[in-house]
């Protein structure tokens, strides 16, 4: 195989790729040798036909075959020898080729400019840890205790109020008549809900233990007897027991309720979950600004064609009128984005960051987590669309070069309180908003997620690599 290049111009080139008949024959003989054994023709046995004979029936088959592997082989083979990577898909133009002919064809490519990356070892941002005030640790437990059920039985003689815990069991009838799921036994309702039947409720307060009652209903539109929906049902009710809402105290036994070792130990963990919680946005901020620092660097040319394509994917969606008033706005945004891409890239590539199949599953677990009851919707998604887990391979991928350099940075640590937080990311929210942030990848993702967070975040920037090495090459 013989490489000439030609045509150099910036980013852009061609390669003119020269192989002889003699290396194609050779090919050619291999795939022959190949299919003899399976090929059954009349007259000859198997394994016994004459390589002519097969020329005859298979030869247009097998050098359309043949010249498919040579072209992928010798095209990798070129840009490997040029040590070129190319900027997505090269083209590729045959000029000669054919059975016990040489082969000759070009190979346009656009190539990934060479980006420096020693600058992201200084690169400065701040890091935030977040204070936590034992008052606001105490202020979420009393929170958790309130929401807590902690019933107790009172006295035969006290009445029951709203709020309070009525067991009952019940007998129903309409009319006088007994009906299909028309007794109850531990019936338990909590008056001033009213979430067994509507007034159901106010008719039980004042009630006290073992007392009987006879509360009327209407039944509803969804009772599954229809010949008696919107018909008023009368319930003899017996109070088995009637329970007040008391106050949960919290010491280690309530501690351990919850999972802790004592209430010591419930302190330590609700104090790292309100971290947590802040530690997550905050973090995505540091990353914020490492990304714009990386928008700073200078990259000489970026390839025509990435920008294109991502201008298509940004004026997704978009009329033609809107795209063309956008599309300035467009072709800068797509600029930063894949300058943004390279150097991540690049920096994965040197460092040799790689993303394990157990990394992947994990956050594709992270997901099911996060959208409870959904979770065959999503593992579904996945599975059908395989580019939707190519491209939560490649954000995984960007979270771990976007880790390596905040380790590699330098961080201007601060520690700040939660109200300091809350500010901090409140802003960065607020300047996200009234800047529109990104415009969101129109690329197949993850369905939807809801996120339990519930403290303001800033909005995210994403910046996934945006450039991968073509394993095909086109034909013209």
């Amino acid at each position: 195989m013989k490489v000439t290049v030609e045509n150099k111009k910036g980013l852009n080139q061609d390669l003119k790729i020269f192989i002889d008949k003699e290396t194609i024959s050779a090919h050619m003989d291999e795939k022959y040798e190949e299919i003899k054994g399976s090929v059954n023709l009349k007259g000859f046995r198997p394994g016994k036909v004459p390589k002519e004979i097969l020329k005859r029936q298979f030869g247009k088959a097998v050098f359309s075959e043949v010249l498919d592997k040579v072209l992928k082989e010798t095209s990798t083979k070129a840009l490997k020898e040029k040590n070129i990577k190319p900027a997505g898909q090269p083209k590729l133009d045959l000029k000669t080729y054919g059975e016990d002919k040489d082969l000759e064809y070009v190979l346009s490519v656009t190539e990934l400019p060479k980006v420096e990356i020693k600058s992201l070892e200084n690169i400065k941002f701040d890091e935030y840890s977040v204070k936590i005030d034992d008052s606001e640790t105490d202020k979420r437990i009393k929170e958790i205790a309130k929401n807590q059920p902690n019933f107790k039985e009172v006295s035969s003689e006290t009445k029951a109020k709203e709020g309070d815990l009525v067991t009952l069991d019940y007998k129903a009838t309409v009319d006088g008549k007994e009906f299909k799921g028309s007794d109850g036994k531990n019936t338990q309702l909590t008056l001033g809900k009213d979430l067994f039947l509507k007034g159901f409720d106010k008719q039980l307060i004042g009630v006290k233990k073992n007392d009987e009652k006879v509360v009327e209903a209407t039944l509803p539109e969804n009772f599954p007897e229809k010949e008696l929906v919107n018909k008023i049902a009368k319930f003899n009710c017996k109070i088995l027991s009637v329970k007040q809402s008391k106050e949960v105290e919290i010491d280690d036994e309530f501690a351990k309720n919850l999972g802790a070792k004592d209430l010591k130990d419930l302190k330590s963990l609700i104090t790292k979950q309100i971290n947590d919680e802040y530690k997550n946005s905050l973090d995505q901020l540091s990353k914020n600004q490492i990304l714009k620092e990386i928008e700073k660097i200078k990259v000489e040319e970026v390839p025509e064609n990435l920008i294109e394509e991502e201008v298509k994917i940004l004026s997704q969606g978009m009329s033609e009128d809107e795209a063309k008033k956008s599309k300035k706005d467009f072709v800068e945004k797509a600029k930063i984005r894949i300058k943004t891409g390279l150097i991540l890239n690049e920096f994965g590539e040197q460092n040799k960051i790689q993303v394990s199949e157990q990394e992947v599953q994990a956050e594709v677990q992270k997901q099911l987590r996060m959208m409870p009851g959904q979770e065959k919707m999503v593992m579904d998604f996945y599975q059908k669309n395989p580019s939707a887990l190519a491209s939560l391979r490649g954000t995984v991928y960007e979270e771990k070069i976007l880790n390596s350099i905040k380790e590699k940075g330098k961080a201007n640590k601060k520690e700040i309180s939660k109200d300091e937080a809350e500010k901090i990311l409140k802003e960065a929210h607020k300047h996200a908003h009234d800047h529109g942030g990104e415009k969101k990848d129109t690329k197949k993702k993850s369905p939807s997620k809801s996120s339990k967070e519930k403290k303001p975040a800033a909005k995210k920037v994403k910046s996934k690599p945006v450039v991968k090495m073509a394993k095909k090459v086109s034909k013209k």
